[in-house]
């Protein structure tokens, strides 16, 4: 082993802990990983900073612009709508039909836009057919992971996986190479969850209104301001009341008018009625305040909180959000959302106190208060998923046909060979502005820039490793303790590492630094280093087994209440099956 061997394997065991640990965002770690390599002399300026330019960088990129704006045409929420109008004779007809539209849909668009799309959605039907949430949201988060694995466009690993493969003698992947084996995953993992699944995921989620979801009730309280209170004449900002106790005010009610979002700057009148949250100790002490009575305790609805300035929805922190652990004081939530967060649902847990100064993580779900006419906002921000039916965005409905004919110009150039991926997406990209179907600030901020950062990292690293002989000196290990079986057998290990990797940390990272060990042990068996990269492949955008392995496990977590061990209960015979089929047919396809 030579120094520089040495300094990659510890760049590249450094990051997989930090990948693994989350201690810091995996696109900075992917940085960290590159900062080093570059510091180190192991790769020249040019090659550390050539993820960034690299056509699978620029494809995931410009694929992240055509799903925004297949979004906001409203093109995927007809076919969404149309499912669920169908899908309300039973929960097993539900489960199927939804898994057949969202994964037809992922091997199209990004896999986290179209959960995202669905969610709310999925949520409705379930309330329609009285069954609990959670059997249904788990199967959403597979069924864009199976429909993805069908198409080189279905998920930023066939790109990256692909981008590697051009460096080979075999060249990139082809748009529907992925189909054969795609197809069995899907309609095997389809017909697992519509038999065996659903039945084994607990039904965790009652239905039922926000309020109770997030068990406010003895958060809440009507105070009225008597004679003698001393907050009358004060504006909310400057009273004890928000100061000094810490209590929200939701609402006034005045006889001339309510007020359903007071800003700091409403002053207080006597005989107002303020519907106010806060913790019970707060309550209590409010009580003993001169000049303050507190209404009989009453059962709060949703209906309680809502009026017609403001809606109660369920938000979801996007994975990658700028919000993530930040605390919503840091973030001046409520200035710069026009919204009160109510309560905080982290790992099962609610948590009603301090939440103003509790770092938010992805996947945390929030209930919020927001005034109806930010709503659309709110919706449009990355740092959340609105999981609330309420409140749908005006979409570009006239723009719907051109965004479709668009995106199946993309994929036919590129099916056809007429043009590379990069360069029919970057065009489709172009047009989708140029016809607005979404402009040109809106395009910028559909792309998710974790994403791409991350993969412009760990693609040096991949280079890194191939350049020093790391990869080589890996893949030497695993041929001489897996090889002497055979290149299946080797196949398979490789599926089974990339699987279970991809459970705890990224898939894209797993892929890249699996994919040149992959390519390296099939040159040393002197095989076809196309049905390892498949392995690969397939393997990264298989995570069952987790609800931190992949993004739309994440964003499912907390509002199906599952937990961890509902994924494993359910994603484990799942990973085996698919490990199985893959050993089994990826050879038939992609012969050594």
């Amino acid at each position: 082993m030579t120094l520089d061997m040495a300094i990659v394997l510890a760049v590249l065991a450094g990051a997989v802990i930090l990948f693994i640990t989350e201690k810091l965002r995996v696109d900075m770690v992917a940085l960290l990983a590159m900062a080093s390599l570059l510091v180190t002399g192991i790769v020249t300026p040019e090659e550390g900073i050539s993820g960034f330019s690299n056509t699978a960088t620029v494809t995931v990129a410009a694929m992240f612009i055509l799903s925004g704006a297949l979004f906001r045409t409203g093109a995927v929420t007809v076919v969404g709508e149309l499912m669920a109008r169908v899908a309300t004779k039973s929960l097993l007809l539900s489960v199927f039909l939804m898994m057949v539209t969202v994964g037809s849909v992922s091997a199209f668009i990004n896999n986290t836009a179209a959960v995202a799309i669905f969610l709310p959605i999925v949520l409705g039907a379930a309330q329609k057919i009285h069954a609990s949430p959670s059997k249904l949201l788990m199967p959403l988060s597979f069924a864009s992971m199976f429909g993805g694995v069908c198409t080189l466009i279905g998920t930023s690993t066939n790109i990256l996986v692909s981008a590697i493969a051009k460096r080979t003698a075999e060249g990139p992947f082809t748009m529907f190479e992925l189909l054969p084996v795609g197809l069995v995953f899907f309609a095997s993992g389809t017909l697992y969850m519509a038999v065996i699944g659903v039945r084994i995921i607990p039904s965790r989620r009652k239905p039922g209104d926000l309020t109770g979801e997030f068990e406010m009730s003895e958060y809440l309280t009507d105070v009225v301001l008597q004679p003698a209170s001393p907050f009358i004449g004060k504006s909310l900002g400057k009273s004890p009341m928000a100061r000094d106790l810490d209590i929200e005010v939701l609402q006034v009610f005045r006889k001339d008018h309510p007020i359903g979002f007071p800003s700091p700057d409403t002053v207080l009148l006597e005989n107002d009625v303020l519907r106010v949250r806060g913790s019970i100790g707060k309550i209590k002490a409010l009580e003993n305040t001169p000049g303050i009575a507190l209404k009989a305790a009453a059962r709060w609805s949703d209906a309680d909180l809502e009026s017609e300035q403001v809606v109660l929805v369920e938000a979801v922190v996007s994975p990658g959000s700028a919000l993530e652990g930040k605390s919503l004081k840091e973030s001046r939530f409520r200035n710069n959302f026009q919204a009160t967060a109510l309560a905080i649902r982290h790992h099962g847990q609610v948590i009603h106190e301090k939440i103003g100064l509790t770092p938010l993580r992805a996947g945390d779900t929030l209930l919020l208060e927001v005034r109806r006419e930010r709503l659309h906002n709110l919706r449009r921000d990355g740092a959340f998923v609105l999981v609330s039916e309420v409140g749908l965005p005006d979409f570009r409905r006239s723009k719907t046909l051109p965004a479709l004919l668009i995106l199946l110009g993309v994929v036919a150039a590129a099916a056809l060979d007429i043009l590379p991926i990069v360069v029919s997406s970057i065009v489709g990209c172009i047009l989708c502005v140029l016809t607005g179907c979404v402009s040109l600030e809106e395009a910028y901020q559909s792309i998710e820039w974790k994403v791409i950062f991350l993969l412009a990292g760990v693609l040096t690293l991949g280079i890194a490793l191939e350049s020093t002989g790391a990869a080589a000196l890996i893949s030497g290990f695993m041929v001489r303790h897996v090889g002497k079986w055979g290149p299946t057998a080797l196949v398979s290990s490789f599926y089974l590492i990339t699987s279970l990797l991809t459970e705890v940390m990224s898939n894209n990272a797993s892929a890249a630094l699996l994919a040149p060990i992959a390519i390296s042990s099939a040159g040393s068996l002197g095989v076809s280093a196309r049905p390892f990269l498949m392995a690969v492949s397939y393997a990264a955008s298989a995570s069952f087994m987790t609800p931190v392995g992949y993004q739309t496990n994440t964003i499912i977590y907390e509002p199906g209440h599952y937990r961890f061990a509902d994924f494993f209960r359910v994603g484990a015979p799942l990973n085996l099956l698919f490990w199985i089929l893959a050993t089994l047919l990826i050879p038939r396809f992609w012969p050594f």
